[in-house]
């Protein structure tokens, strides 16, 4: 018993010190970017809804952070999660990327919507109203869709492949 008063406390001491550790810093923008996706690439009201909800806290220059993100470590694991997010994949800056990229990009949304890989599960544990319904699916795949063949008539068949790294 006194072994596991011990580990406890030592446990609640790191819990404590580890709140003084720098917290990441916010992922807010206070200013629309130039470079969005909907600047160039529309998606309608219900489609927007649905970034929104379920993919902007990631892939955006903006993040709706709930009240724990205060506590660390989960302080570091959300902002681990955003930054990867982001790098992946900015709607925010999604303008600034080569259309051989954005046009990835577009592939890759419809890859990971098809094989429900978004939202991921650890952020659709506390947010369930994130998970995408096959309504909600469609509506992305068809926007995404729309979005291509608009690219397809903007810009050289060449400039949409991307180069191979040598």
């Amino acid at each position: 018993m006194k072994i596991l008063k011990k580990i406890l406390l030592a446990l609640l001491i790191l819990f404590i010190i580890i709140q003084f550790y720098p917290r990441p810093e916010k992922n807010v923008q206070a200013t629309p970017s130039l470079n969005s996706i909907s600047n160039r690439y529309a998606p309608g009201v219900d489609v927007q809804q649905v970034l929104n909800v379920s993919c902007n806290d990631c892939h955006s220059n903006n993040t709706v952070y709930p009240w724990y993100s205060k506590i660390q470590p989960i302080s570091m694991f959300l902002g681990n999660h955003i930054r990867d997010g982001k790098k992946e994949l900015n709607f925010d800056e999604f303008l600034s990327y080569q259309p051989s990229r954005q046009f990835h990009k577009f592939e890759e949304i419809k890859e990971t919507i098809n094989k429900s890989e978004m939202p991921i599960k650890s952020y659709t544990i506390l947010h369930r109203n994130a998970i995408l319904t096959e309504s909600q699916k469609s509506a992305i795949l068809q926007w995404v869709d729309a979005s291509m063949s608009q690219m397809k008539s903007q810009y050289p068949p060449d400039s949409l492949v991307r180069k191979k790294k040598a």
